[in-house]
Parts: C-alpha cells; sequence; structure tokens
C-alpha cells in the first residue's frame, strides 16, 4: 500500500509539474565560474556566499526563488566557453545569455551575433550613465551596448604576509615593502629565497591560456609601449618587450618562482605556502581572505593584496571584464523581456558580485563606503583608473594571449632566445589577425 501510494503522489507531483512550469518563461543562462551545487545549491541569501561560484550560484537561486514569472535554468560550461558558444551558435540553439569577456565582445558584435541592449536597458531601469568608464569602453562597440557589464578584473600581487616577514619585507606598519624597478624585485627574490628556503613567486605556468600575456601587457604599459598602435596589428619586438621577458626569464632561471604548476595547483600552492607572491587576479580576493581568518594556515592573520607594483614608469596594469550578451536567436518578447529582468536582477546586485574581488561596473558602488569597507577595496581601488584593457578593435583577444603565453613560457624556460620568441609571437599573432573576420 505504502508503494502505491507513493507511485500515485509521485504522479500528482509530476502532472502538476508542467502546470507550474507554464506559469513561467524559462530562459538559459550559459556561465563559467565553475560548479558548486554541494555547497550552494539550495541558497538563496547571497551574503553568505563566496567566491565567484558561490555568489553567482546563490545570486541565481535568489531569482529563481523571487521571480513569479521568469525561471533561469543554468549551463555550466568550463571555462573560457566560447568553443561551447560558438558551437551553440552554428546549430541555432544559443542561450538565452551567456557570460562573455569583454574583450572577447568585439569578435561576437562584429559578425552580428548579438542583441544591441541600449533600449532594453533604457525600459528597464538600467542606468547606463552609472557604467564605470572602464565597464563603458569594454561593453560598447561602435556606439552600441552589447552587453551588462558584470565586473572589471584586473592583475594582483596576492601576498603572504607571514612569509615576507621571515624575509624581512615588511615594513614597520605591517605592509609588504614593494619593489620600485626590476633590479629591486630580483633583490627582493635573492632576498627571500635566502631567509624563506622558498621561491618569492608563486606561478601557474602549466597548461595556461592567459597568465603570462597578462604579465606581459601589464609590463608593456608601464614602459608606455604603444604596441598596439595599429589594432590590426602587434609590435612586439621593441626594446620595451624585451625587457619584460628577460626580467620574468630570469626570475624562472633563478628559481625564484614555482614551476611546473597548473592554475589549480598553484592556486592552492599560495594558500599552503609556497612562496611569497601569487600573480593573479581579482577573484581569488575572496577566497584568500578566507583561508587568512582559519588558525593554523600558511595564510593565517598573513594576507594582503596590491594591485601589479609599478616597476616601471607608468602605473597602468592589464584589465578586462565579464559580461553578460543575449546571443541572437530570434527570441520572441516574453523570452526577451525575461532576459532583461535577469540582467536588471544582476545590476541590482553589483555590489555582492564585487565581494568576490572584481571591481565593481556601477560608479555608484565603487565609491560607496561599503565597498570601501570590504577587505583590501581601498589599496586596490586605484585600479578602476589605472586597469587598461586592450584596443576594442583589437579582435582575437584570447587567441592572441594563447600565443604570447606560449612564446613567453618557452622563453623563460630557455627553450627559445627572448628575441626567437619575440619575433615568433609577432610573427604568429599577426597572421591570426590578418585572417580574423
Amino acid at each position: 500500500m505504502r508503494s502505491r501510494f507513493a507511485l500515485a503522489l509521485a504522479g500528482l507531483v509530476l502532472a502538476a509539474g508542467p502546470a507550474w512550469a507554464q506559469d513561467k518563461t524559462e530562459i538559459s543562462l550559459s556561465r563559467f565560474f565553475g560548479a558548486c551545487e554541494a555547497d550552494y545549491a539550495d541558497v538563496t541569501d547571497v551574503s553568505k556566499a563566496h567566491g565567484e561560484c558561490g555568489i553567482i550560484t546563490a545570486l541565481i537561486n535568489k531569482f529563481n526563488a523571487e521571480s513569479p514569472d521568469v525561471h533561469v535554468k543554468v549551463d555550466i560550461v568550463e571555462w573560457p566557453g566560447y568553443d561551447q558558444l560558438t558551437a551553440r551558435l552554428r546549430s541555432d540553439d544559443p542561450p538565452t545569455i551567456s557570460v562573455m569577456h569583454e574583450a572577447v565582445i568585439s569578435d561576437y558584435a562584429s559578425r552580428d551575433l548579438l542583441e544591441p541592449l541600449d533600449e532594453d536597458f533604457k525600459a528597464a531601469g538600467i542606468d547606463t550613465a552609472d557604467f564605470t568608464e572602464a565597464a563603458r569602453t569594454g561593453v560598447t562597440k561602435d556606439g552600441k551596448i552589447y552587453a551588462l557589464p558584470f565586473d572589471t578584473h584586473t592583475w594582483l600581487w596576492h601576498i603572504n604576509l607571514n612569509l615576507f616577514k621571515q624575509a624581512g619585507l615588511v615594513s614597520d606598519d605591517g605592509k609588504p615593502i614593494l619593489p620600485k624597478s626590476p633590479e629591486e624585485l630580483l633583490a627582493q627574490a635573492k632576498q627571500f629565497k635566502e631567509k624563506t628556503g622558498k621561491p618569492y613567486f608563486v606561478q601557474a605556468t602549466v597548461n595556461e591560456q592567459a597568465n603570462y600575456a597578462r604579465t606581459l601587457y601589464t609590463l608593456l604599459y608601464q614602459q608606455n609601449s604603444d604596441f598596439f598602435a595599429d589594432p590590426a596589428q602587434i609590435k612586439l619586438q621593441t626594446p620595451e618587450a624585451r625587457n619584460a621577458v628577460e626580467l620574468f626569464k630570469t626570475i624562472y632561471q633563478n628559481g625564484d618562482t614555482t614551476k611546473d604548476q597548473d592554475y589549480a595547483a598553484s592556486t592552492a600552492g599560495f594558500a599552503q605556502g609556497d612562496g611569497g607572491v601569487y600573480i593573479m587576479g581579482t577573484w581569488l580576493i575572496d577566497s584568500y581572505n578566507e583561508e587568512a581568518a582559519k588558525p593554523g594556515g600558511a595564510l593565517s592573520n598573513g594576507y594582503t593584496v596590491v594591485p601589479f607594483p609599478q616597476l616601471y614608469g607608468n602605473a597602468k596594469v592589464w584589465a578586462d571584464g565579464h559580461s553578460w550578451v543575449v546571443p541572437k536567436a530570434g527570441l520572441d518578447d516574453a523570452k526577451r523581456k525575461a532576459a532583461v529582468k535577469v540582467l536588471k536582477f544582476l545590476w541590482d546586485n553589483d555590489f555582492e558580485w564585487a565581494r568576490t574581488g572584481h571591481l565593481p561596473v556601477r560608479q555608484s558602488v565603487a565609491t560607496s563606503q561599503a565597498f570601501l569597507d570590504l577587505p583590501h577595496r581601498k589599496d586596490i581601488v586605484s585600479l578602476t583608473r589605472d586597469g587598461t584593457a586592450l584596443p576594442q578593435a583589437v579582435k582575437r583577444q584570447f587567441g592572441l594571449q594563447e600565443i604570447l603565453t606560449e612564446e613567453f613560457n618557452a622563453a623563460a624556460q630557455d627553450q627559445k632566445t627572448v628575441d626567437q620568441a619575440l619575433a615568433d609571437a609577432e610573427s604568429r599573432v599577426n597572421e591570426l589577425l590578418a585572417n580574423a573576420k
């Protein structure tokens, strides 16, 4: 009897399911940021979520719990997800909303694959006048807005203060002593290894698609190199590029960095005390703050973060941003309105997403006391000014950063001379750009 009752009850639930679904417009949202259902599948209080995955999961849970007329189905893809997105566009089955780096928007917008959203934002009450300058630049192509900016992320030094103290590299006020030139950097790295027995840097150098490129951009910006004066052609056979690659080759050859680590290993390794400085982005601040709050760990009460130090004359640092696009798919009015409603919700929760460590895209949030009171934000708020993206017109940015990372890595590991790596990188990038459409 119990079994038959359970089957009957299940039948009633299944029968009720489609009726519920018909009351809501369902749309799909494609994102990376990882999967964390084990921890956050039922969390709707976003303030209790941490890290990129936790916060975006809680945000969508909250939207679905509170929305009477729209339901979001989430598709999680591997970073960066553009092969999957392109395949879905070709099969005429794209997601309703997709996460997209601002560096990639021009590739899709130039092929008329994204919906312009200016009028939708105006109707929904998304105040584009509140966009930060970095956000506005990132999502605007040929005078049209093609995405909702979600953050600005940039290149940082995550620092183990406990090891810096051991190395004698902390000032009387408890702040890390940062190098102001390549020469000071190499001297600090030598002192650090002598005092701690560990390398100065933790770096992801295995199976990496972007890290060395982002460091290269930063060091070129700092030397005022106009390496993309022509957005269809890169110039790398220059003294500035040679300086940058020679510096990190020296660091690698001196044993001043971890080796043979991928992203997962280096991210965990820094938390475990593998080295003093992890060159990585804004997205890890919240996670490392959690580690620093735990007793007995390598980062316990000893973590800080700073913008990539100014080793040359300019303070500029590589930057990009996550955004949300609506791929062209012939949406009916209900689905388009549903998509814009989700975008408005994400816009309204810009502060919650900024807790990851990413910089806000709303001026009103970036200047708010609530944001500045978050850990380390006063230390990195200058990046809202100094964070610098490649020129908008540069296409295939993810492809070219893979090339640069590969060639930079080859030079660092002495598989090629610096001059050969720069020549090969320049040639390969320019061939890629020449074939870009």
